[in-house]
């Protein structure tokens, strides 16, 4: 497998809005969430405000910051903690605003560029120069990549960062006399799920998301669209969801999940394959490497019964994906100083060093430091998956993803403010099929009018 990193393209790519419209376009498409979320207290004065998505391992990290960041630096944090569509509709309120009511918020490295682009993002690289400590190179290269700028300037810090991989029961294989590949097809893979299908009393073959969302259903599909040839959008920004790489890709999922995969795929995300996959109830599971620390923690029944191989290919050599939940400081902020404090410790070394101390390296939010995969107790604990990860996390290629040139970059997105309404516009089609309640081919064919929507605001 090559190995090689993302490499920022100046070619093609969404022109820049007018800073009124981009603002208004970013509300309106990055914020999808809900209200009444709950969340903690917003707190003023002279501590640091910090909105971040309700992950297990924030969760973890607002409970250590107070008894260690806090202890050791005289400065206070509070938090504002909410589920991931409620987040993202907040942060996008109160950055573009740039009331500077929170100090760091979580981002992803879907909407680094425009946030960057709108001016929303303090740059971090005078921040890195002057904190040696931090060795910013022991951050992984596609990471690192993912969270610089077009304009070559550094806007966050990975808490932790992700690709995807395909997880199956050894224990299962074996007794049913079945080999996993090193590097397994989607082929071979649809072959393993029907074999396995059954195998024990209530387990299905494989589990594939099948929740509406652009960071559900869609995430894994678009991975397998991308190595059987097709993509959202040609270089010119031609809609290619009818295409026949786009219909066979789409089909094979929706086929293969309906076969094979779990009861109610239609409202199955990361949560419920999780689930049922640590409840043995599938024998597969394809999504993020983020999920196996999860499957090996101390108190998993599934605890050592996994076994972990690269997300399955046909034409390319990798289709991971590539995603890290990361800290952005905001521009507006008045506590910059301190807000780096924070983010130098909550991303650093001694971090993880910490909870792989307080509760097991397994729940380290790992997948951003070179020097995790070396160390010796997270090699113990983890050993089982963190070579497979960081090579998933290593091949990440975000600009070339597939066997076509794109107009902009993203694995399992396309890189435009507007893909958060059309990827779950699109996501409702393709959970409609594997309901069963309309043919592929219909709902791409709506996908493909939405698509040249979205399509004529770059062309």
């Amino acid at each position: 497998m090559r190995h090689h990193h993302p490499r920022r393209r100046h070619g093609p790519g969404p022109r820049r809005l007018p800073r009124a419209a981009a603002t208004a376009v970013a509300l309106a498409l990055l914020a999808t969430g809900c209200a009444g979320a709950g969340g903690t207290s917003f707190g003023g004065g002279d501590a640091l405000n910090v909105l971040m998505v309700n992950n297990p391992q924030m969760v973890e990290l607002q409970k250590l910051t107070r008894q260690h960041f806090t202890k050791e630096t005289g400065i206070t944090v509070h938090f504002t903690v909410l589920p991931e569509n409620d987040v993202r509709d907040k942060i996008s309120q109160d950055y573009s605003n740039q009331a500077g009511q929170y100090d760091i918020a979580t981002i992803s490295n879907f909407e680094l560029p425009f946030f960057a682009d709108n001016g929303w993002l303090r740059p971090l690289d005078a921040y890195v120069d002057a904190d040696p400590g931090f060795d910013q190179q022991d951050i992984l290269p596609p990471l690192r990549a993912s969270l610089t700028h077009k304009d070559g300037k550094l806007y966050a810090q990975p808490f932790y960062g992700e690709s995807s991989f395909l997880m199956y029961r050894k224990d299962v294989f074996e007794k049913e006399g079945l080999t996993m590949p090193a590097k397994p097809t989607w082929k071979e893979v649809a072959e393993l799920a029907a074999a396995a299908d059954g195998s024990q009393r209530g387990m299905k073959g494989i589990c594939l998301r099948g929740l509406p969302g652009w960071g559900e259903v869609i995430a894994p599909l678009t991975t397998v669209v991308n190595t059987m040839g097709g993509t959202w959008f040609s270089e010119d920004w031609q809609p290619q969801l009818t295409s026949p790489e786009f219909k066979k890709a789409t089909k094979f999922y929706v086929d293969l999940v309906r076969k094979h995969g779990q009861l109610g795929a239609p409202q199955s995300g990361y949560a419920e394959c999780l689930n049922n996959m640590t409840q043995g109830k599938t024998a597969m599971w394809y999504d993020a490497t983020a999920g196996a620390g999860s499957l090996e923690a101390r108190n998993s029944p599934v605890k050592g019964k996994i076994g972990y191989v690269p997300a399955p290919v046909e034409q390319t050599d990798s289709s991971g994906w590539l995603y890290t939940w990361a800290w952005g400081m905001q521009n507006a902020s008045k506590k910059a100083d301190d807000a780096w404090k924070f983010i130098s410790w909550a991303s650093g070394k001694e971090y993880e060093e910490l909870v792989g101390a307080t509760s097991g390296w397994s729940n380290v939010p790992a997948g951003k430091r070179a020097s995790t995969y070396d160390h010796p107790d997270y090699r113990k604990e983890a050993g089982a998956f963190a070579d497979v990860t960081r090579q998933a996390i290593s091949t990440a290629d975000p600009d070339n993803p597939g066997t076509q040139p794109r107009p902009t970059a993203g694995i399992q997105f396309v890189g435009v403010p507007e893909f958060t309404d059309l990827g779950t516009k699109v996501a409702q089609e393709i959970s409609a099929a594997i309901a069963g309640r309309q043919s592929v081919d219909a709902a791409l064919a709506t996908s493909q009018k939405l698509a040249e929507k979205v399509a004529e605001e770059y062309r």
